[in-house]
């Protein structure tokens, strides 16, 4: 039996472009198509995947981009996430667009075959967090033998 008669439901072949958030970016008309679509791979991987809160879209006018705006967790502060194709340049005026709006940002870089690489940038230098885990001390040096010179 065929998968449409056996009373199975297939999603359209074309699903992304009937989706409510891709709708949403499509009438921010920013009028690059490929922006829009890596704003949305980011947008269902930080929903769906992620699971951030309160995960909305915007557009800057400055950039002609879709920015996105998030919270990693309940009480969180907002995040910026500028979402780029991989192939598309990035500039030190457009990174200051976004950090201007006030946010912490997220630089996301979208591959052709999907992948998502995000990037956190900051206003200036910031003293990284200390690594966290159960690390310690094992107490004990390993001694290496010395070749004895002849």
């Amino acid at each position: 039996m065929s998968g449409a008669s056996g009373g199975e439901e297939r999603p359209p072949p074309n699903w992304i472009l009937q989706h409510p958030a891709y709708q949403q970016m499509k009438d921010l008309q920013v009028g690059d198509s490929a922006q829009v679509h890596a704003a949305f791979l980011v947008y269902m991987d930080l929903t769906e995947v992620r699971r951030w809160k309160e995960v909305s879209c915007v557009k800057s006018p400055e950039l002609q981009v879709v920015l996105l705006e998030a919270r990693e967790k309940e009480g969180a502060p907002t995040l910026t996430i500028l979402p780029l194709p991989a192939h598309q340049s990035v500039t030190h005026k457009s990174i200051r667009h976004v950090l201007d709006r006030g946010f912490p940002m997220l630089l996301c870089a979208v591959g052709a075959d999907s992948t998502l690489v995000y990037q956190r940038m900051t206003d200036g230098l910031v003293t990284p967090d200390p690594p966290v885990g159960p690390f310690q001390d094992a107490g004990r040096r390993q001694h290496r033998k010395r070749r004895q010179q002849r």
